[in-house]
């Protein structure tokens, strides 16, 4: 009604026969509660992005070229258990659907789900790092290469703590880097479920499980900064190759790596 005049919204009460009339209703709070908030949105996404330079300056620049951001593009991830985990191969980042609800308590409630029963195949590559500035540049990762699943995610915004509750459920299947200005690369890096066994393969402990809160809270100094804390992460890990002068010196596995107790603060100095 906002904008209607009352002269005009008395011409069309007047107007209105008397039956009509008989029919209309007030409604309390919690009449309207009953016909509002019912149901949430839904989203279904569909997405392929490319950026060509990401620049963060502060006094000096660091440069991230060729961004890609999309589908794996395969269907053989993980192909020790001989299954297609993520459905069509296609170079999209598409199977999302998003959830959103607000909840009773007036917490926000966003599901992020397959679509279809599959995972999430999701690719992220870029090209070169590089630190720039007065005194040169400075090429600190290149080739970098992911492919990874995800099995969920979930954010929730709490009204009663002012927090952001994140958690996902994700396993990676290959991620591949190098790090040009120390000659060292990391190749085959895998990241799965700690009970996630390569003998014996089982797709529900495939998924690692990623727990964090973020929230605001004051440093040392008292001032108001970003806090993150990360509260579950357990995994194993594996590098099928760590080269150093582009020749490999061997692999390296982390079995059941629990990361506790993290918290970290993030603010401007």
């Amino acid at each position: 009604m906002k904008g209607l005049k009352p002269t005009l919204l008395a011409l069309f009460v007047a107007g209105a026969p008397p039956a009509a009339m008989a029919e209309i209703q007030m409604l309390d709070d919690s009449a309207m509660g009953n016909i509002t908030g019912q149901a949430g949105v839904t989203i279904e996404l569909e997405t392929r992005l490319n950026i060509d330079r990401f620049i963060y300056t502060d006094e000096g620049s660091l440069e991230v070229n060729d961004i890609f951001i999309g589908g794996a593009n395969r269907t053989d991830m993980f192909s020790e258990m001989n299954l297609n985990l993520n459905g069509q191969a296609t170079d999209r980042l598409d199977n999302i659907r998003i959830n959103i609800d607000i909840a009773q308590d007036g917490d926000a409630i966003i599901n992020l789900l397959p679509i279809t029963f599959n995972a999430v195949d999701f690719r992220m590559t870029t090209g070169a790092w590089n630190l720039t500035g007065t005194g040169g540049s400075t090429t600190v990762l290149d080739n970098f290469n992911m492919d990874m699943l995800i099995g969920s995610g979930t954010i929730r915004i709490d009204t009663a703590t002012d927090k952001l509750n994140f958690k996902t459920d994700i396993a990676i299947d290959d991620l591949d880097f190098d790090v040009p200005f120390l000659a060292i690369g990391i190749q085959d890096f895998q990241l799965t479920g700690a009970e996630y066994d390569l003998s014996a393969p089982q797709p529900l402990d495939l998924f690692a499980r990623v727990e964090l809160d973020i929230y605001k809270a004051p440093n040392s100094a008292g001032v108001d900064s970003l806090a993150v804390d990360l509260r579950d992460f357990n995994a194993d890990i594996r590098i099928g190759g760590v080269l150093v002068g582009g020749t490999s010196i061997g692999s390296v596995a982390l079995d059941n790596l629990a990361i506790t107790d993290t918290s970290m603060l993030i603010y401007g100095h």
